[in-house]
């Protein structure tokens, strides 16, 4: 088992530098470069280096109708009421998602439990936070889509490699691993989750309608 320090990867680092990677990634990637200072220091440099390209490209003429469309969209924008979103009652969260409202815990299995971040979705990608108790692991599972994770309090470890704090696990749909706690303490994750998690084995099978995230 490996306890290297675990970074994003170079493709998604870029993706994020440069606007494009979608909402509920860029929330968990923010999250670990909160804890990276080195690497979000990279991410800046990305940033500016896209920023001063962005200056030498030639000024584009804009369609006749846009500024009336702007403001055809914020004078409909501004009749609705927006529901008051739910409170963050973990102060302890790194600032990305302290500005997210958080949904209620739900039992996920022994020791292991969830709960929503309010963060933007795209489409079936959402942001969780993910606690599993010392000693406890996730069942054996592998992917619908992108599973990002980012540990912000204790750590796991999978059948190769271990995660610690501010570690940064890339898995796809490619990835089949059980997460187990190896820290005295809890573990506490964030994720960007795109679908459901989906159970391996034949008694994974039979539990898989009751695991939903």
């Amino acid at each position: 088992m490996t306890a290297a320090q675990h970074n994003v990867s170079d493709e998604r680092l870029l993706s994020y530098a440069a606007g494009t990677l979608s909402p509920p990634e860029a929330v968990v990637v923010a999250t670990h470069l909160a804890l990276r200072p080195r690497v979000a220091a990279v991410a800046r440099r990305l940033q500016g280096v896209g920023g001063r390209l962005l200056e030498e490209l030639e000024p584009q003429a804009m369609q006749p109708d846009a500024l009336a469309r702007v403001l055809a969209r914020a004078e409909t924008d501004s009749g609705r009421v927006e529901a008051a979103p739910p409170a963050n009652d973990m102060p302890g969260l790194p600032e990305p998602l302290r500005r997210y409202g958080l949904g209620p815990w739900r039992w996920m299995g022994p020791g292991v439990r969830v709960r929503d971040v309010h963060a933007p979705r795209d489409g079936d990608c959402r942001v969780i936070l993910l606690e599993i108790q010392p000693g406890r692991q996730t069942p054996r599972h592998t992917h619908g889509g992108v599973e990002l994770t980012c540990v912000l309090e204790g750590a796991y470890a999978t059948e190769i490699q271990r995660f610690d704090v501010g570690d940064l696990e890339e898995a796809g749909e490619e990835t089949l691993h059980q997460p187990r706690v190896v820290s005295d303490a809890p573990c506490l994750c964030v994720a960007a989750l795109d679908g459901q998690i989906l159970l391996d084995g034949w008694l994974g099978r039979i539990f898989q309608p009751f695991v939903k995230l």
